[in-house]
């Protein structure tokens, strides 16, 4: 598979929050190879007991959030928040998960709320090309040419909710217009 990276420069020279689109399974060591090695991507906790992904996610330093257990995920959305307080930068794919249907699905909150709470920025990025390479459908991936793009820095949001709300929906449009693919969320 032919990977091409772009705009790096738009990467901050401090920490930042990175957000994608989420299309495949390739999405997390794609961005982890993309992006400098200073970057922890937060993956969901059902991940974490794959028998294989679980292993390679945590050997390269994944956080795992837990979706199904709501005082577990508190707790682990307070660690990675603390995490981004501290300086580490952040890779989030804030669909939460993909589908099988090409199309960007609305965004959760969740890495905004800890962009605004650390104070960094919010760097969106574009993943064109895993969905044809290993589809939801799919265990042996395709030959594909892979794209990842990062586009300008969002200004870190300030820390309250109409604020949260629209870095989240600044990034999406950013990476909805770059896509090629649907608004998933049209006909809601």
């Amino acid at each position: 598979m032919r990977v091409k990276v772009e705009g790096l420069h738009h990467l901050p020279a401090g920490t930042c929050v990175v957000v994608a689109n989420h299309s495949s399974y390739l999405d997390g060591p794609l961005m982890h190879a993309a992006l400098p090695a200073h970057f922890a991507f937060v993956i969901k906790g059902e991940m974490a007991r794959v028998p294989l992904a679980g292993f390679l996610l945590r050997r390269i330093g994944s956080e795992f959030v837990e979706r199904q257990n709501r005082h577990r995920g508190g707790r682990d959305a307070q660690r990675i928040l603390g995490k981004a307080a501290e300086g580490q930068a952040l890779g989030v794919f804030p669909e939460g998960t993909f589908f099988a249907t090409p199309g960007l699905q609305k965004f959760q909150s969740g890495a905004f709320l800890a962009a605004a709470r650390a104070g960094l920025p919010i760097v969106p990025a574009v993943i064109r090309g895993t969905r044809q390479a290993l589809d939801a459908n799919s265990w042996l991936p395709a030959p594909a040419r892979i794209t990842v793009e990062l586009l300008p820095p969002l200004p870190p949001p300030a820390n309250e909710k109409p604020a949260i709300i629209a870095a989240r929906e600044a990034a999406r449009a950013a990476i909805l217009e770059r896509l090629g693919e649907p608004d998933a969320t049209k006909g809601e």
